[in-house]
């Protein structure tokens, strides 16, 4: 799989109109793809801000629901379709494409997920993970059903693939699409987008959640991919053996499946929290919990890392191999690595150097430029 080059700095000079595709941001739970979404399009403002990118970028979505439109404040301008979401989505599998403005031809289209428009534009797809075709039963039949498609189209109609890891590209070339490896372009997500820890309002937060002392965490979607059960089972386990019976808070919005049932006793759900609430409860939380069957990168990894907070974790690729490691199956070894981490402080030391090390150079800069020059690779091409 081929890797960005180095970058090039100085002035560029423009060569047309890139659209980034930012539909992700008009669902009601963006998810990580949104997180990816927004950070890639400040990077990329930013950096326009300097000249130093060859292309006008411009995000392009769907009509906005009433209230604030979170494109808004993005610093990219923003070309908007008259159709609603579910609408514009099914026009681009029917063919249509994402245009740069006015009728005008775009010199690259950045789709941001597997909803990717159709036309004659040079199209990049980013693919996050597989995770339908490794793990069917954590996703419903029209959810794979849909993938499945989109994927086919995508194999078709794209010139170029960015994926969030590795082990993504060598499923994407497995995958039995026709897609060869000199198409795929690994490019890490940042890890430096949440404030510093020291906002007021997580502490308010967790006077209103009940908890005012040392607490463990986790951060996730509550869907039956992010494995939260069987999280849930091994902390019941494990809650009596701890110092204290510390409780374990749940941040995240609700997705789809039958929920989580009975909560365990310590077991708190704050629902989905902000930036500042997420960053100051990875600063006061003894570990980060975050098992789920499969992902294609783990963002809520590296966000603890990069706060220095230790990690327990399924075998995801943000780890990199700076995190305890459990199988996600296996409730008794998540409960043997939630005591460890907890308790251990010697352990908690060397995850958190490590864990700093492998989250301290990932950078949504760093991330913007490198599909910069995916982009004007296939403008040049």
């Amino acid at each position: 799989m081929s890797g960005p080059r180095p970058a090039v700095g100085g002035p560029a000079a423009r060569r047309g109109v890139a659209v980034l595709i930012a539909e992700q941001l008009r669902r009601p739970v963006p998810g990580g793809i949104g997180t990816y979404v927004t950070e890639l399009a400040r990077a990329l403002a930013r950096t326009s801000a300097t000249g130093e990118v060859p292309f006008e970028v411009r995000l392009r979505a769907s009509r906005p629901p009433a209230g604030a439109d979170p494109l808004a404040g993005l610093g990219l301008p923003v070309d908007t379709s008259v159709l609603p979401g579910a609408l514009l989505v099914r026009a681009w599998a029917a063919g249509a494409g994402a245009g740069a403005g006015a009728g005008s031809r775009a010199s690259v289209v950045q789709a941001t997920s597997l909803a990717a428009p159709g036309g004659r534009d040079p199209l990049v797809v980013t693919v996050h993970d597989l995770a339908w075709r490794r793990f069917p039963d954590a996703f419903p039949a029209r959810g794979r059903a849909w993938h499945e498609a989109a994927l086919r189209r995508a194999a078709r109609r794209a010139a170029a693939f960015v994926v969030p890891s590795a082990a993504v590209a060598a499923e994407l070339v497995a995958a039995g699409a026709g897609i060869v490896e000199g198409r795929v372009h690994v490019i890490e997500h940042g890890a430096d987008h949440l404030p510093p820890a020291g906002c007021a309002t997580a502490v308010a937060l967790l006077r209103r959640l009940g908890v005012t002392g040392p607490f463990l965490l986790a951060v996730g979607t509550l869907e039956p991919r992010k494995n939260l059960r069987r999280l849930l089972d091994a902390y019941q386990a494990v809650r009596g053996r701890l110092p204290e019976p510390w409780p374990l808070v749940v941040a995240g919005p609700s997705g789809w499946g039958p929920g989580l049932g009975d909560l365990p006793p310590g077991v708190v759900l704050a629902g989905q929290v902000g930036e500042g609430d997420l960053a100051g409860l990875y600063g006061r939380a003894r570990l980060l919990a975050y098992v789920p069957l499969s992902e294609g990168f783990g963002l809520p990894v590296v966000e603890a890392q990069r706060a220095g907070l230790p990690v327990v974790s399924s075998d995801v690729p943000a780890a990199g191999g700076a995190t305890l490691l459990v199988d996600p199956f296996d409730r008794q070894e998540i409960a043997s690595g939630l005591l460890a981490v907890a308790t251990d402080d010697r352990l908690r030391s060397r995850l958190a150097a490590a864990g700093g090390a492998r989250a301290g150079g990932l950078t949504w800069e760093a991330s913007a430029a490198a599909h910069l020059r995916v982009w004007e690779a296939l403008a040049d091409a």
